[in-house]
């Protein structure tokens, strides 16, 4: 098996939040675009809370997202994984994103949501305890999957949870 390598971070500076995911499905990487898979309820989240519920393209998407101040990410940098399931990512060969020179970067960060549980575990196994203070002490949340693996939960319940994003941003 090969390494993935996942995207750079979409943001601006000024970002005030950052969405984190853990690592692009296999559609995504070949599309070249966070989220890509047709069943994936991020964008029509995205849609939903800041769109009027007006479908969006990947293009607007971003859009969308810069001008809400939030940044995209993943917590990999690459690993290497057959398939598309988080599940399936070999914990030794785990490379994660720069958050040090992330946070040095992006200062105007306030809270930080994760796209499911496996975002989060791995942000706090492998990024966490190499933060300073003040990255650690911003307000984190964890948040349902979008991905369609994820199929204990309804579209309608994700986005009821996701609608903390819209919260706070305005």
């Amino acid at each position: 098996m090969a390494t993935t390598e996942g995207f750079n971070l979409l943001a601006d500076d000024q970002a005030r939040t950052l969405i984190l995911g853990s690592m692009p499905s296999v559609i995504s990487l070949a599309e070249q675009q966070y989220y890509a898979h047709p069943r994936n309820a991020f964008w029509p989240i995205i849609a939903a809370l800041f769109n009027q519920g007006g479908a969006v393209d990947y293009q607007r998407g971003q859009q969308i997202l810069i001008e809400q101040n939030i940044a995209l990410w993943d917590v990999l940098k690459s690993c290497t994984r057959q398939g598309s399931l988080d599940s399936a990512i070999e914990k030794n060969s785990i490379t994660v994103n720069d958050f040090m020179g992330f946070f040095e970067a992006y200062k105007g960060i306030e809270r930080v949501f994760f796209n499911g549980g496996t975002a989060e575990k791995f942000y706090k196994t492998y990024v966490w305890r190499s933060l300073p203070v003040s990255a650690q002490t911003l307000r984190y949340t964890k948040l349902p999957s979008t991905s369609p693996a994820f199929a204990a939960m309804s579209y309608q319940a994700k986005l009821a949870a996701w609608a903390v994003i819209k919260e706070m941003t305005e």
